[in-house]
């Protein structure tokens, strides 16, 4: 049981230092879109999906009236940050199986996969050391983002 509750803290980490990070997007939204933190606010959560989020500061950073050091600055963070995004949605989109110590063995990804005349889904992937070495590593990276999108901002002068 001693490895379940270690596995659980370890995603409970993955998963609050994700959201923590993603809400950083709020000032990105601010400086891009040249709004106040309160508008940036309501923009970011009418939005329903960390992608939705991430596509509109993407936008805002492409769109020819942002200066191109603060595009420079935003889209390598939203690269990263889409990279990440994969293991925490892994975590967050699944089901797990246990061993007989009654630990976490192995995650089942509750997705579909279509096929042209067949579907797939509940890809079984085991949960063992090295998962949880790409479990450490990428709470981080997403806290490397996190200092990072806090400098653009910062260098931005962008709302805080």
């Amino acid at each position: 049981m001693q490895r379940f509750d270690e596995i659980l803290l370890l995603i409970g980490r993955l998963n609050y230092t994700w959201t923590n990070t993603e809400s950083l997007l709020i000032h990105l939204i601010a400086g891009l879109a040249k709004v106040d933190k309160e508008t940036a606010i309501v923009i970011f959560l009418t939005l329903n999906t960390t992608r939705a989020r991430i596509d509109l500061v993407e936008r805002l950073a492409k769109m020819a009236k942002t200066p191109k050091t603060a595009r420079r600055d935003v889209l390598p963070l939203l690269d990263k940050l889409n990279q990440q995004s994969k293991l925490r949605n892994k975590y967050n989109h699944c089901i797990y199986s246990f061993d007989a110590k009654g630990d976490i063995s192995h995650t089942h990804l509750m997705r579909i996969f279509d096929g042209k005349e067949t579907i797939k889904y509940g890809k079984v992937e085991a949960l063992d050391d090295e998962e949880i070495v790409r479990i450490s590593a990428c709470i981080k990276d997403i806290a490397e983002v996190n200092r990072e999108i806090w400098a653009v901002v910062h260098a931005n002068g962008f709302p805080q």
